[in-house]
Protein backbone atom coordinates (compact mmCIF):
# COMPACT_ATOMS: atom_id res chain seq x y z
CA UNK A 1 0.00 0.00 0.00
CA UNK A 2 1.79 3.48 -1.02
CA UNK A 3 0.68 6.25 1.57
CA UNK A 4 1.48 9.69 0.85
CA UNK A 5 2.21 11.32 4.33
CA UNK A 6 0.26 14.45 3.48
CA UNK A 7 -2.71 12.66 3.18
CA UNK A 8 -2.39 10.74 6.34
CA UNK A 9 -1.65 14.13 7.87
CA UNK A 10 -4.88 15.16 6.22
CA UNK A 11 -6.99 12.55 7.82
CA UNK A 12 -5.76 12.94 11.18
CA UNK A 13 -7.03 16.82 10.72
CA UNK A 14 -10.41 15.64 9.76
CA UNK A 15 -10.86 12.83 12.13
CA UNK A 16 -9.71 15.55 15.19
CA UNK A 17 -12.22 18.45 13.30
CA UNK A 18 -14.98 15.75 12.27
CA UNK A 19 -15.43 18.05 8.79
CA UNK A 20 -14.12 18.17 5.31
CA UNK A 21 -15.20 22.00 5.24
CA UNK A 22 -13.54 22.42 8.75
CA UNK A 23 -10.04 20.82 7.57
CA UNK A 24 -10.59 22.38 3.59
CA UNK A 25 -10.34 26.14 4.90
CA UNK A 26 -7.66 25.45 7.71
CA UNK A 27 -5.68 24.45 5.00
CA UNK A 28 -7.13 26.95 2.36
CA UNK A 29 -8.33 24.22 -0.21
CA UNK A 30 -11.79 23.41 -1.91
CA UNK A 31 -13.49 20.86 -0.15
CA UNK A 32 -13.74 18.98 -3.31
CA UNK A 33 -9.57 17.82 -2.72
CA UNK A 34 -10.24 17.16 0.61
CA UNK A 35 -13.20 14.67 -0.27
CA UNK A 36 -11.15 13.38 -3.34
CA UNK A 37 -8.00 12.96 -0.70
CA UNK A 38 -10.06 11.08 1.40
CA UNK A 39 -11.73 8.69 -1.65
CA UNK A 40 -8.26 7.93 -2.44
CA UNK A 41 -7.11 7.34 1.15
CA UNK A 42 -9.83 4.53 1.38
CA UNK A 43 -9.33 2.98 -1.94
CA UNK A 44 -5.62 1.88 -1.32
CA UNK A 45 -6.80 0.65 2.29
CA UNK A 46 -9.49 -1.50 0.78
CA UNK A 47 -11.89 -0.23 3.55
CA UNK A 48 -14.02 2.82 4.52
CA UNK A 49 -11.96 4.76 6.87
CA UNK A 50 -14.83 7.09 7.73
CA UNK A 51 -18.68 7.18 8.30
CA UNK A 52 -20.37 10.19 6.41
CA UNK A 53 -24.10 11.25 8.27
CA UNK A 54 -25.62 14.62 7.67
CA UNK A 55 -24.64 14.77 11.62
CA UNK A 56 -20.90 15.20 10.47
CA UNK A 57 -18.45 12.46 10.34
CA UNK A 58 -17.33 9.64 12.09
CA UNK A 59 -14.16 6.72 12.10
CA UNK A 60 -15.15 3.19 11.51
CA UNK A 61 -13.23 0.42 13.49
CA UNK A 62 -10.65 0.26 10.49
CA UNK A 63 -10.78 4.21 10.85
CA UNK A 64 -9.29 3.82 14.15
CA UNK A 65 -6.77 1.46 13.33
CA UNK A 66 -5.49 3.76 10.24
CA UNK A 67 -5.69 6.87 12.51
CA UNK A 68 -3.24 5.49 15.07
CA UNK A 69 -0.97 3.93 12.83
CA UNK A 70 -1.21 7.45 10.52
CA UNK A 71 -0.33 9.79 14.04
CA UNK A 72 3.01 7.47 14.21
CA UNK A 73 3.83 8.17 11.30
CA UNK A 74 2.89 11.56 10.65
CA UNK A 75 4.84 12.69 14.07
CA UNK A 76 8.14 10.64 12.94
CA UNK A 77 7.93 12.66 10.26
CA UNK A 78 7.49 15.63 11.66
CA UNK A 79 10.32 14.76 14.40
CA UNK A 80 12.82 13.56 11.48
CA UNK A 81 12.03 17.13 9.75
CA UNK A 82 12.67 18.99 13.25
CA UNK A 83 15.80 17.48 13.58
CA UNK A 84 16.85 18.17 10.63
CA UNK A 85 15.98 22.13 10.64
CA UNK A 86 17.47 21.81 13.85
CA UNK A 87 20.66 21.09 12.71
CA UNK A 88 20.63 23.97 10.22
CA UNK A 89 19.44 26.77 11.70
CA UNK A 90 18.17 25.54 15.27
CA UNK A 91 14.37 25.25 16.15
CA UNK A 92 11.81 26.82 13.22
CA UNK A 93 7.81 27.00 12.84
CA UNK A 94 5.15 28.38 14.21
CA UNK A 95 4.06 27.34 17.65
CA UNK A 96 0.58 27.78 18.84
CA UNK A 97 0.00 28.66 22.37
CA UNK A 98 -3.14 28.58 24.50
CA UNK A 99 -2.68 30.76 27.35
CA UNK A 100 -5.60 32.88 29.80
CA UNK A 101 -5.48 36.15 28.71
CA UNK A 102 -3.69 37.26 32.01
CA UNK A 103 -0.86 35.28 31.16
CA UNK A 104 -0.62 36.20 27.80
CA UNK A 105 -0.41 39.68 29.14
CA UNK A 106 2.04 39.36 32.04
CA UNK A 107 4.26 36.51 30.44
CA UNK A 108 3.74 35.18 27.25
CA UNK A 109 3.50 38.84 25.65
CA UNK A 110 6.65 40.58 27.30
CA UNK A 111 9.20 37.12 27.19
CA UNK A 112 8.87 37.24 23.06
CA UNK A 113 11.24 39.40 22.07
CA UNK A 114 13.90 37.99 23.55
CA UNK A 115 12.62 34.36 22.49
CA UNK A 116 12.98 35.51 19.34
CA UNK A 117 16.76 36.58 19.67
CA UNK A 118 17.30 33.20 20.75
CA UNK A 119 15.21 31.53 18.35
CA UNK A 120 14.77 33.59 15.47
CA UNK A 121 13.29 31.02 12.98
CA UNK A 122 10.71 30.50 15.69
CA UNK A 123 6.61 31.93 15.44
CA UNK A 124 4.60 32.15 17.85
CA UNK A 125 0.60 32.33 17.89
CA UNK A 126 -1.23 33.42 20.89
CA UNK A 127 -4.75 31.52 21.56
CA UNK A 128 -5.87 33.61 24.39
CA UNK A 129 -8.54 32.40 26.36
CA UNK A 130 -9.47 31.97 29.92
CA UNK A 131 -11.54 28.46 28.59
CA UNK A 132 -9.87 24.93 28.52
CA UNK A 133 -8.60 24.18 24.96
CA UNK A 134 -9.52 21.34 23.35
CA UNK A 135 -5.95 20.60 22.32
CA UNK A 136 -5.96 17.99 19.61
CA UNK A 137 -9.08 19.59 18.02
CA UNK A 138 -7.58 23.07 17.49
CA UNK A 139 -4.35 22.14 16.98
CA UNK A 140 -2.44 23.92 19.96
CA UNK A 141 0.90 22.72 20.29
CA UNK A 142 1.60 24.17 24.45
CA UNK A 143 -1.40 25.31 26.92
CA UNK A 144 -0.07 27.31 29.56
CA UNK A 145 -1.85 26.53 32.95
CA UNK A 146 -2.20 27.18 36.65
CA UNK A 147 -3.00 24.41 39.21
CA UNK A 148 -2.79 20.48 38.29
CA UNK A 149 -3.52 19.79 34.95
CA UNK A 150 -6.75 17.95 34.22
CA UNK A 151 -6.07 14.13 31.68
CA UNK A 152 -3.89 11.26 31.72
CA UNK A 153 -3.25 11.60 28.28
CA UNK A 154 -1.16 15.12 28.39
CA UNK A 155 2.36 15.54 29.01
CA UNK A 156 2.77 18.13 31.92
CA UNK A 157 5.96 19.98 32.76
CA UNK A 158 5.68 22.31 35.92
CA UNK A 159 8.05 25.48 34.45
CA UNK A 160 6.91 27.86 37.51
CA UNK A 161 4.57 28.91 40.59
CA UNK A 162 2.92 31.96 41.86
CA UNK A 163 1.20 33.07 44.86
CA UNK A 164 -1.53 35.42 46.16
CA UNK A 165 -1.34 37.90 48.47
CA UNK A 166 -3.44 41.01 49.52
CA UNK A 167 -2.87 44.45 48.28
CA UNK A 168 -4.33 47.88 47.74
CA UNK A 169 -3.64 51.06 46.19
CA UNK A 170 -1.57 53.58 48.37
CA UNK A 171 -5.17 55.82 47.76
CA UNK A 172 -7.64 53.66 48.93
CA UNK A 173 -5.47 53.06 52.26
CA UNK A 174 -5.19 56.75 52.88
CA UNK A 175 -8.58 57.33 52.46
CA UNK A 176 -9.87 53.98 54.92
CA UNK A 177 -7.10 53.39 56.69
CA UNK A 178 -4.37 50.59 56.65
CA UNK A 179 -5.91 47.20 58.23
CA UNK A 180 -3.91 45.80 61.43
CA UNK A 181 -5.82 43.01 61.71
CA UNK A 182 -8.16 40.74 59.94
CA UNK A 183 -10.85 41.80 62.15
CA UNK A 184 -10.26 45.30 60.40
CA UNK A 185 -11.41 43.90 57.07
CA UNK A 186 -15.14 44.01 58.18
CA UNK A 187 -15.40 47.57 57.72
CA UNK A 188 -13.11 48.05 54.49
CA UNK A 189 -14.14 47.31 50.74
CA UNK A 190 -13.31 43.88 49.70
CA UNK A 191 -12.47 42.68 46.08
CA UNK A 192 -13.77 39.42 45.09
CA UNK A 193 -14.43 36.42 42.30
CA UNK A 194 -17.39 35.19 40.79
CA UNK A 195 -15.94 33.36 38.40
CA UNK A 196 -13.83 31.42 41.20
CA UNK A 197 -15.61 31.16 44.63
CA UNK A 198 -12.44 29.44 45.95
CA UNK A 199 -10.63 32.54 45.65
CA UNK A 200 -12.31 34.35 48.26
CA UNK A 201 -11.06 31.91 50.60
CA UNK A 202 -8.38 33.34 51.88
CA UNK A 203 -5.93 30.52 54.18
CA UNK A 204 -4.59 31.57 57.16
CA UNK A 205 -0.94 31.52 58.19
CA UNK A 206 0.07 29.64 61.23
CA UNK A 207 0.82 32.82 63.21
CA UNK A 208 -3.09 33.53 62.81
CA UNK A 209 -3.31 31.21 65.51
CA UNK A 210 -6.50 29.62 63.55
CA UNK A 211 -7.25 25.87 63.48
CA UNK A 212 -5.36 23.95 60.89
CA UNK A 213 -7.37 24.40 57.28
CA UNK A 214 -9.46 27.21 58.05
CA UNK A 215 -10.22 30.60 56.29
CA UNK A 216 -11.33 33.97 55.82
CA UNK A 217 -14.14 34.13 53.48
CA UNK A 218 -13.89 37.26 52.40
CA UNK A 219 -17.48 39.00 51.66
CA UNK A 220 -17.00 41.09 48.36
CA UNK A 221 -18.08 45.15 48.41
CA UNK A 222 -17.42 44.89 44.66
CA UNK A 223 -16.92 41.58 42.49
CA UNK A 224 -15.70 40.58 39.22
CA UNK A 225 -15.19 37.29 37.03
CA UNK A 226 -12.10 38.67 35.25
CA UNK A 227 -8.75 38.75 36.94
CA UNK A 228 -7.45 41.48 34.99
CA UNK A 229 -10.69 43.65 35.60
CA UNK A 230 -9.72 42.68 39.08
CA UNK A 231 -6.78 44.38 39.23
CA UNK A 232 -7.63 47.21 37.57
CA UNK A 233 -10.00 48.04 40.27
CA UNK A 234 -7.65 47.67 42.73
CA UNK A 235 -5.20 49.85 41.20
CA UNK A 236 -7.77 52.28 40.90
CA UNK A 237 -8.37 52.44 44.46
CA UNK A 238 -12.20 50.44 44.79
CA UNK A 239 -10.68 48.18 47.59
CA UNK A 240 -8.34 45.62 48.63
CA UNK A 241 -8.20 42.25 46.23
CA UNK A 242 -6.09 39.30 46.70
CA UNK A 243 -3.95 38.74 43.53
CA UNK A 244 -1.62 36.46 41.79
CA UNK A 245 1.91 37.33 41.74
CA UNK A 246 1.87 37.79 38.01
CA UNK A 247 -0.02 40.49 38.21
CA UNK A 248 0.65 42.36 41.47
CA UNK A 249 4.63 42.12 41.24
CA UNK A 250 5.47 45.67 38.79
CA UNK A 251 2.43 47.09 40.07
CA UNK A 252 4.51 46.67 44.09
CA UNK A 253 7.50 47.50 42.51
CA UNK A 254 6.59 50.77 40.96
CA UNK A 255 4.35 51.47 44.45
CA UNK A 256 1.28 51.44 42.66
CA UNK A 257 0.23 48.72 45.11
CA UNK A 258 0.68 47.98 48.69
CA UNK A 259 0.66 44.55 50.61
CA UNK A 260 -1.67 44.14 53.38
CA UNK A 261 -2.05 42.20 56.38
CA UNK A 262 0.70 39.89 54.90
CA UNK A 263 1.74 38.14 58.13
CA UNK A 264 -1.40 36.88 58.97
CA UNK A 265 -2.95 35.18 54.93
CA UNK A 266 -0.77 32.36 52.95
CA UNK A 267 0.86 33.30 49.95
CA UNK A 268 -0.78 30.12 48.86
CA UNK A 269 1.77 28.82 46.08
CA UNK A 270 0.06 27.32 42.54
CA UNK A 271 2.17 25.50 40.11
CA UNK A 272 1.93 26.80 36.20
CA UNK A 273 2.31 23.96 34.07
CA UNK A 274 2.82 23.74 30.29
CA UNK A 275 1.15 21.24 29.01
CA UNK A 276 1.23 19.21 25.62
CA UNK A 277 0.03 16.30 23.57
CA UNK A 278 2.18 13.00 23.95
CA UNK A 279 3.25 12.66 20.28
CA UNK A 280 4.57 16.31 20.13
CA UNK A 281 6.37 17.44 23.27
CA UNK A 282 9.41 15.91 22.03
CA UNK A 283 9.44 18.88 19.10
CA UNK A 284 12.44 20.97 19.38
CA UNK A 285 10.67 24.08 18.67
CA UNK A 286 8.31 23.29 21.50
CA UNK A 287 10.93 22.13 23.95
CA UNK A 288 12.58 25.51 22.96
CA UNK A 289 9.43 27.79 24.05
CA UNK A 290 8.68 25.89 27.29
CA UNK A 291 12.47 25.84 28.08
CA UNK A 292 12.61 29.87 27.37
CA UNK A 293 9.15 30.83 29.76
CA UNK A 294 10.96 28.30 32.50
CA UNK A 295 14.22 30.54 32.75
CA UNK A 296 11.87 33.75 31.88
CA UNK A 297 9.66 32.87 35.01
CA UNK A 298 12.40 31.86 37.51
CA UNK A 299 14.63 34.65 36.46
CA UNK A 300 14.48 38.53 38.07
CA UNK A 301 10.75 39.32 35.44
CA UNK A 302 8.89 36.18 36.84
CA UNK A 303 7.57 35.00 39.87
CA UNK A 304 9.00 31.26 41.30
CA UNK A 305 11.01 28.17 40.55
CA UNK A 306 10.61 26.27 37.47
CA UNK A 307 11.67 22.58 36.99
CA UNK A 308 9.94 18.91 36.10
CA UNK A 309 7.40 16.63 36.83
Amino acid sequence: MHLDLDDAALFLRVAELGSLSAAARERHVPVSQVSRALVRMEAQCGVRLMHRTTHGLSLTDEGDTFAAHARRLVDTRDELAAALRLKRAGPSGWVRVAVSPVLAETVIAPSLPALYDTHPQLQVEVLADDRMSDMAREGVDIAIRTGTPAGDHLVARRIAEHGRRLCAAPAYLQRFGVPQHPDDLARHRLITSTSSPVLNRWPWTPQAGRPAGSVYVAQGHTRSDNTAVTLALAVQGVGIARLNDLLSRPHLASGALVPVLDDWFERDRVPIYAVMLPERHRLPKLRACIDHWARWLSGPEGVGAAGEV
